[in-house]
C-alpha cells in the first residue's frame, strides 16, 4: 500500500498559499479519483482509493506543518506502510515556481515539515516531490513569504501543475519511486520536443 502526504496547514485562511501547495495538489488528484476526505481518529484527515488495483492512501495533517511528522508517523503505523512507500508533497522555495523536482531521499532542505517527518519516522530515506514556490522575499520576510497567497498568473497554471503532479502520484502508487521518475522523464521529453517544434515553426514565420 502507499501513501501520499500533503505538507500544508489545515483552515480556510491557509488555503491557496505557498506553504499549502502539498494540501492543493492532494485536492486535485483526490478531486480527479472522485473521492472524498474524511476524519479520522488520528491528526490527519484521509481518503482510500486503488488504482490497477493498487491500494493508496491520501493524508492532510491537521497538526500545521511544524509538526507534520506526528501525523505521518500515526498514518504508517496504522496502516502499517514502511517509508519507502511514502510519498510527500512540499514547496521548496529553491526552486522557481512551478518547478517540479523528484527525490528518492535527503535531507529537510531548511523546511521544517520534512524536519519533522525525519525526526519522527527516524529516516530520511522517504520519496519526495517539491514543488517550487520561488523565493521573492526580503531577508528575514520567509515566514511571511510562504504564508503569501499564489498571485493571479500563478494560480492560473496551477491546473496544468497539478494535472502533472497527479500523473506523477498515480505512477507512484502503481510501481513506487522509479515508475514514477521514469514517467517524469517521458513527460519532460514530450514537453521538450513539443517546445522545440513550436519554436521551429515561429523561427521559419
Amino acid at each position: 500500500m502507499k501513501c501520499i502526504l500533503g505538507i500544508g496547514n489545515p483552515g480556510e485562511r491557509y488555503r491557496n498559499t505557498r506553504h499549502n501547495v502539498g494540501f492543493q495538489l492532494l485536492d486535485y488528484f483526490v478531486s480527479v479519483q472522485k473521492l472524498k476526505f474524511k476524519a479520522s481518529k488520528f491528526d490527519y484527515y484521509f481518503s482510500e482509493g486503488e488504482i490497477d488495483n493498487k491500494p493508496f492512501v491520501i493524508v492532510k495533517p491537521t497538526t500545521y506543518v511544524n509538526n507534520t511528522g506526528v501525523a505521518i508517523h500515526q498514518c504508517l503505523s496504522f496502516y502499517g506502510i514502511i517509508a519507502q512507500d511514502l510519498l510527500v508533497l512540499v514547496d521548496d522555495i529553491n526552486l522557481s515556481f512551478g518547478e517540479i523536482r523528484l527525490r528518492k531521499s535527503g535531507g529537510d532542505g531548511g523546511h521544517n515539515g520534512l524536519t519533522s517527518i525525519i525526526y519522527h519516522l527516524n529516516t530520511e530515506d522517504f520519496p519526495r516531490l517539491r514543488f517550487g514556490i520561488d523565493n521573492d522575499f526580503e531577508k528575514g520576510a520567509l515566514s511571511d513569504y510562504v504564508l503569501s497567497q499564489f498571485n493571479d498568473e500563478e494560480l492560473g497554471k496551477m491546473n496544468k501543475l497539478s494535472e502533472l503532479s497527479s500523473i506523477l502520484i498515480s505512477s507512484f502508487i502503481i510501481d513506487g519511486y522509479d515508475f514514477m521518475l521514469a514517467e517524469y522523464s517521458r513527460l519532460k521529453n514530450i514537453e521538450l520536443k513539443e517546445n522545440r517544434a513550436n519554436n521551429t515553426n515561429e523561427n521559419q514565420e
